[in-house]
């Protein structure tokens, strides 16, 4: 567990390092998915069922919908909410969150190469004290589909995020094209997806 802490924060600050000069940036999601589908429905088509607290939200739920919807397109489904072979619900989480494990307390050992200002830390522009664990944004998304005349689960599907940097306008349609990698039959159970997006 350590490691991967070292090695997420290792690549955040590499890439703040590079920030100048890089032209893409990898986002490492988290994927679950369970299939009982052997091919497209025919027709392609899905019911997007959106619930209370979605439509309530409406004003700022609609970018996280059109970003499923786009990514949806991409496997071959088109939204027919009259005639659709497929009932579709989405969710979208996001919150901060702080490491698990922290290996610095206010006596704990700096990394070799982070002294600055005098201080304990790695410093670019300022000093960052290893003492207090790195502030994380967990992202995350989730698909569910029933067979609209049998009313089962057909596909059920989630990817999630956390890393030191996000930006939503991207990441949840990152999140959603990696949840549905390999659809309708993706490998069963957890794997890791890398998308190389634009850096911004």
């Amino acid at each position: 567990m350590m490691s991967r802490w070292f090695h997420t924060l290792f690549l955040a600050l590499a890439a703040a390092l590079l920030a100048g000069c890089a032209s893409t940036r990898a986002v490492d999601s988290s994927v679950q998915s369970y299939s009982t589908l052997t091919a497209l429905p025919a027709p392609p088509t899905y019911r997007l069922e959106l619930l209370p607290s979605q439509k309530a939200e409406a004003a700022s739920f609609s970018a996280i919908e059109a970003q499923a919807q786009q990514s949806l397109q991409k496997v071959g489904l088109q939204r027919d909410d009259q005639n659709g072979s497929l009932i579709v619900q989405i969710g979208a989480q996001a919150r901060y969150t702080s490491p698990e494990y922290w290996p610095y307390g206010p006596y704990g050992r700096p990394w070799a190469w982070g002294w600055g200002g005098g201080h304990r830390g790695w410093a670019m522009g300022g000093t960052w004290m290893m003492d207090r664990p790195p502030t994380l944004q967990y992202r995350a998304v989730s698909i569910v589909m029933r067979d609209a005349q049998t009313q089962k689960i057909v596909y059920e599907t989630s990817a999630s995020y956390e890393e030191v940097w996000s930006n939503d306008a991207l990441i949840f349609g990152v999140l959603f094209d990696a949840a549905l990698t390999g659809f309708p039959q993706p490998p069963a159970g957890g794997r890791q997806i890398r998308t190389e997006i634009p850096a911004r």
